[in-house]
């Protein structure tokens, strides 16, 4: 029995990798494929999978849809009102031209908490552009710290999508996902964006550009306001979390109760789109009808992520009926192999072989949800957990990476630069992130 329920797992994800590598299947069926497969291999009757398909996906996207959905739209009109140049401008002008890529890594930092890496390097771009051709110092320099900020609040906290799928699939609290998130990001930004940032720089030489516009009359929202409403549902969460658990003592029950819902992910996201809404859009003479569009639009690659993400959470349930979960977990007790070693390792081995760090999380995170069945974690070494996952998913972008080629192409650089820089800037993320977690785990 015990070789059958090896065999499934293994033949599960193999047929996983094979339909997304090969047959260049989209990663939401080829989940459910491998998770169909795991199930029959195991020895599920169709009943049993079809129900285990309706649970996984059912009990995962309650909480997953509306927080992705809520972060997306959030996002959208961040990005649309220019408050991510916003930003940017704000940190260059206090940080100063020498210390700019200090202020690439922060901006990059709190521009991903709303909006996507993708969408927000694209924004940035121009502002990379405009500091290489003033200091003639390579675009690496600014370049590197702004894609480390960016990959690791992308990767590391929520709301972005790839945190929270992970949590809910494991059952970690969002709040300590943020603080455990924003502690390991900070060692991590400085070693795998400015210190490798400067490093690289000075072996590879890229030149911006030649500037065809002229974009210094965009008018941009103002950095007070952005930066407030940005902090807005993580401060609530975080209250939430602080509130509940136990931390500065005993609290009023109606106290609790109003904390409990403003900081809940669902109100606390519902609170800073209604602020981006008026203070982003109305307030500055955008039309409801634009604003509607803009938010509509932005919902198309939240769909994406939602059904990946319950997709991860069939799996994850498949493993735990079959008993596979439970079989892993006294596999890696009996070898004294650590969880979070092997939540690291399983992330970064499906990040190289498909691509997208987002199958890793939610693959990995799959792989391990049933390994806690009965497993005493507190609330925070799950959040190490969750990073553990998120550092492993970050590892080695390369070729079959749409990031690889999206860096590559604005930064005007040839394959083997872009390995040079942006897959080792990757890969210093990840163990860095994951040797950190490791140290706060060790304390907790």
């Amino acid at each position: 029995m015990e070789s059958q329920l090896i065999l499934a797992v293994i033949l599960g994800i193999a047929i996983l990798l094979f339909l997304i590598l090969k047959l260049k299947i989209n990663a939401f069926i080829a989940l459910l494929i491998g998770s169909i497969t795991v199930g029959l291999v195991a020895g599920l009757n169709a009943n049993e999978i079809i129900d285990t398909v309706k649970n996984g996906m059912g009990g995962t996207l309650g909480f997953v849809a509306t927080v992705v959905g809520l972060g997306a739209m959030f996002g959208a009109i961040l990005e649309f009102s220019g408050g991510a140049k916003t930003i940017a401008n704000f940190m260059i002008s206090k940080f100063g031209l020498k210390n700019a890529p200090t202020a690439m890594v922060v901006s990059g930092f709190l521009i991903a908490i709303p909006v996507f890496f993708d969408v927000a390097f694209i924004i940035l771009v121009p502002m990379i552009y405009a500091l290489q051709r003033k200091t003639k110092k390579s675009l690496l320099l600014y370049a590197i710290p702004l894609l480390a900020g960016l990959a690791i609040t992308h990767a590391f906290i929520p709301p972005t999508p790839g945190p929270i799928a992970v949590a809910e699939i494991i059952g970690a609290e969002l709040g300590w996902v943020i603080l455990i998130g924003f502690i390991v990001g900070i060692p991590t930004a400085l070693v795998s964006g400015l210190v490798f940032g400067k490093y690289i720089s000075k072996k590879i030489h890229v030149d911006a550009p030649e500037e065809t516009t002229d974009n210094t009359h965009e008018t941009i929202p103002n950095i007070g306001i952005t930066l407030v409403i940005i902090s807005v549902p993580i401060v609530l969460i975080l209250l939430n979390t602080v509130v509940n658990s136990g931390l500065i003592g005993t609290v009023n029950a109606k106290l609790i109760n109003i904390i409990d819902l403003i900081g809940h992910p669902f109100t606390a996201l519902i609170i800073a789109n209604i602020l981006a809404w008026y203070f982003f859009g109305i307030r500055r003479g955008i039309s409801k009808e634009k604003l509607f569009r803009i938010t509509s639009k932005s919902l198309e690659p939240a769909g994406t992520i939602i059904l990946l993400t319950g997709a991860g959470g069939v799996f994850k349930q498949v493993l735990t009926n079959t008993g596979a979960g439970e079989l892993l977990a006294t596999s890696l007790s009996d070898a004294g192999f650590p969880i979070l070693a092997f939540a690291f390792i399983s992330a970064a081995v499906v990040r190289i072989i498909q691509g997208s760090s987002t199958v890793a999380m939610i693959t990995a995170a799959g792989l391990i949800a049933p390994l806690l069945v009965n497993a005493s974690l507190g609330k925070a070494e799950l959040a190490c957990l969750v990073i553990a996952i998120a550092s492993g998913a970050s590892i080695f972008s390369h070729v079959n990476d749409s990031g690889f080629w999206l860096v590559g192409q604005y930064l005007r650089i040839t394959e083997k630069q872009t390995f040079k820089s942006w897959t080792i800037m990757t890969t210093i993320l990840a163990i860095t992130g994951f040797i950190t977690v490791c140290i706060i785990n060790l304390f907790l």
